[in-house]
């Protein structure tokens, strides 16, 4: 069985589930080309845990986790099967440093991108969360872990956005502020060098004011073997705060 690659993915809003953009776009004609997996693990920045979780119910509930959206979007569905062996194999090689919490499900951290991805719905989702106790090398020695999952047929994605500050957010604006574009150059420039430790201690920016949608990208870096390189597969920047950037890594 050859490796599977890993995923990161820029999520930006969740209308990105019902709307038909360059963004979906581009998520549409990745999920063409990739081989349909046994399972998926989703990190998703929209669970904040303490601790690392992971949930393993059979059919993990649709969370609704925003506010403020047209009703189109909360009647939206992406119904899923999870998969406790997954789950249970996801807890073995962390190694004590991940528990099973079943009191959240697919957020649209995972749904709004898997519905592009895959959008017969027809391979099972468990979902990982983002601890608020743990530091940037945390994930990346936690992907260490997590890496054989590659070997066994999985497919692993991490869903974050490199740039997000909804401090300075500007609904109205197709582009990023200067700053935040310069820090997407960055983490881009770190890539194809693989000097991960650099983007482990990453430098203070106005497009990482909180870390959670972030920290996703360090978890796959820690996944990574010599061999593997990064392809940017989609870029861009929205809403003055928001990087779209996508990556695989293979």
């Amino acid at each position: 069985m050859s490796k599977t690659p890993l995923i990161f993915i820029g999520h930006g809003s969740p209308m990105n589930a019902i709307e038909k953009n360059t963004y979906t776009d581009a998520w549409k004609e990745l999920g063409k080309k990739l081989v349909k997996p046994k399972g998926i693990l989703v990190i998703s920045a929209h669970w904040y845990t303490r601790g690392f979780k992971v949930n393993d119910q059979p059919e993990p509930k649709q969370v609704y986790d925003m506010y403020g959206f047209p009703q189109e979007l909360y009647q939206f569905k992406y119904q899923v099967a999870g998969s406790s062996v997954l789950a249970d194999r996801v807890r073995e090689l962390g190694q004590g440093k991940v528990e099973v919490d079943n009191s959240w499900g697919i957020d649209h951290g995972s749904w709004s991108v898997l519905a592009a991805l895959f959008p017969e719905a027809d391979v099972p989702v468990v979902q990982l969360g983002i601890d608020i106790n743990s530091g940037a090398s945390d994930y990346f020695e936690l992907g260490k872990l997590l890496a054989p999952l590659r070997d066994e047929g999985y497919l692993v994605i991490a869903s974050g956005n490199i740039v997000h500050n909804l401090r300075t957010i500007d609904w109205g604006s197709q582009s990023c502020t200067r700053d935040n574009i310069r820090f997407d150059d960055y983490v881009r420039d770190k890539l194809v060098v693989k000097d991960f430790q650099a983007l482990i201690d990453y430098p203070p920016s106005e497009a990482v004011v909180y870390p959670d949608h972030y920290y996703p990208l360090l978890f796959l870096l820690g996944m990574l073997e010599e061999h593997d390189h990064a392809e940017l597969f989609v870029d861009g920047c929205v809403y003055g705060s928001i990087s779209m950037s996508g990556y695989i890594f293979k």
